[in-house]
């Protein structure tokens, strides 16, 4: 049985329309008049919208920041997490709410890594082996690429990494090529935006990833 393609809510290729008409949505409600509000509902709204974000096990968008905060728009949640990190970085607070994989999460300050490191119940980080860094790395740069693309620039067999990368929820189908025999598209996953501390995949840092060998055709 063939496996299912698994699809990425933050970059669906297949509603397109869908994605521009709530972007539109979006804007115009920002952009609504609204009576202002008073600073002591100010102050409740950013205790709301952090305790929101700190019990969010993942980064959690506007969107959702909007429906359990109860906020107005897109553009409030934006500014309260603006005072709210403003606040923490008056007092040296220990975190910082950072924009990562499409959303927003509240975080630990780096400087503190070594410190937390020492906790029994800290996530281990992840650990790759160099095959598997550098096909994600393939991936991450050319995607959507077909797995023939990324073993043509490896210049070995790819299969079994991108399948232990999948598993990880890493890398994904992202569709099929149109070329003979519609192999699979691969690209990246919102986990691996996430690992990563990425808002996007353009937020990728610039990097020159050679184009696949051409085979000679046969005289």
């Amino acid at each position: 049985m063939k496996p299912k393609p698994k699809t990425n809510r933050l970059r669906s290729p297949l509603n397109p329309q869908i994605r521009r008409r709530n972007n539109r949505l979006r804007q115009q409600q920002d952009k609504l008049p609204s009576s202002p509000r008073s600073e002591e509902d100010v102050q409740s709204l950013r205790q709301t919208t952090e305790g929101v974000i700190f019990i969010a096990r993942e980064p959690i968008t506007t969107t959702k920041l909007v429906q359990y905060a109860r906020l107005r728009n897109g553009k409030e949640a934006r500014q309260l997490i603006e005072q709210l990190n403003k606040q923490y970085d008056q007092t040296n607070g220990a975190y910082r709410i950072e924009q990562v994989a499409g959303g927003y999460q509240l975080m630990s300050r780096p400087v503190f890594s070594s410190w937390l490191k020492r906790l029994e119940h800290t996530v281990a980080p992840q650990r790759f082996s160099a095959p598997s860094i550098e096909t994600l790395a393939v991936i991450a740069y050319r995607q959507p690429v077909l797995r023939a693309e990324i073993e043509a620039i490896r210049g070995v067999g790819c299969g079994e990494v991108i399948r232990q990368l999948m598993e990880r929820d890493l890398v994904r189908i992202a569709g099929r090529s149109e070329e003979l025999g519609r192999p699979y598209l691969y690209a990246t996953t919102r986990t691996f935006l996430g690992l990563f501390g990425l808002e996007a995949i353009e937020d990728l840092p610039a990097m020159k990833i050679p184009a696949p060998l051409e085979v000679p055709e046969a005289a």
